[in-house]
């Protein structure tokens, strides 16, 4: 009996992938150097530094887990207020923060990774954070700096129309795209790779949700979106790079 069209892409959710793959031939063990545990990002873009996270932590986190759990929630609705630096500082650090660098192949960072590979970049289409210009971003955990891709007034209303017109998106404070790198993982994983970086993507927004929650700012996974309209909004390939997630923030 031939398989449905549902069980063929069921296969994706199984781990049955991992009976097939010769592990001693993945590049890792051929001795290919490991991917930077961070894109590189070219020197003509402008770095703003953001604040020390040791300080905020305590001050931003403050929220008993257990009621950032109970309240967690998504939501499509935000208001004009804007989002400090600190409290954006906060969220990207509680999403894709670095802990500690093992190697030149490895670090523990604040979400969970299968085996620490962490495939996941940020960029962030900013619209009222601190004294920001509105435009588009990247996040640098290695550095503590964000990166400024390009400034644009427009960015929201282009956020939205990349992700299929959703409007609420356009009236966010910042938006979070994730991108995967699929190298990283693939250079451990072969093709049991790309289960995990979905999973990895989890992580990461549930994270954002309960660090939103304690600052009392709000969010809402998306994961219906324009590939090709996103990946060329982020100015990214599409092939070695791509949209994977986003959710946008914003003021309740």
């Amino acid at each position: 009996m031939r398989p449905s069209r549902f069980e063929r892409n069921r296969f994706f959710l199984k781990d049955t992938i991992r009976q097939q793959i010769d592990f001693s031939a993945t590049a890792q063990n051929r001795g290919v150097p490991a991917p930077p545990l961070q894109k590189p990002c070219p020197a003509e873009f402008p770095r703003i530094p953001l604040p020390d996270v040791s300080g905020l932590v305590s001050r931003l986190g403050a929220l008993p887990l257990g009621q950032a759990v109970a309240r967690r929630e998504s939501v499509r609705c935000y208001g004009p207020a804007p989002l400090s630096l600190d409290e954006l500082a906060f969220l990207l650090w509680a999403t894709q923060g670095v802990r500690r660098v093992l190697s030149p192949a490895c670090a523990l960072r604040t979400v969970p990774s299968a085996g620490a590979r962490h495939a996941l970049e940020t960029c962030l289409a900013i619209t009222r954070v601190g004294n920001l210009a509105p435009g588009l971003y990247r996040y640098l955990p290695f550095d503590g700096e964000l990166a400024l891709l390009a400034i644009d007034p427009q960015i929201s209303r282009k956020a939205a129309r990349a992700c299929l017109g959703q409007d609420f998106i356009g009236d966010a404070a910042a938006v979070f795209f994730w991108t995967a790198i699929p190298e990283r993982m693939e250079w451990r994983y072969d093709l049991a790779a790309h289960k995990v970086i979905a999973l990895d993507a989890g992580h990461v927004c549930q994270n954002l949700y309960l660090a939103c929650e304690s600052i009392g700012a709000a969010t809402c996974a998306i994961a219906a979106y324009d590939q090709e309209a996103c990946d060329r909004l982020l100015g990214i390939d599409g092939t070695e790079e791509f949209t994977l997630y986003l959710a946008p923030v914003g003021k309740p």
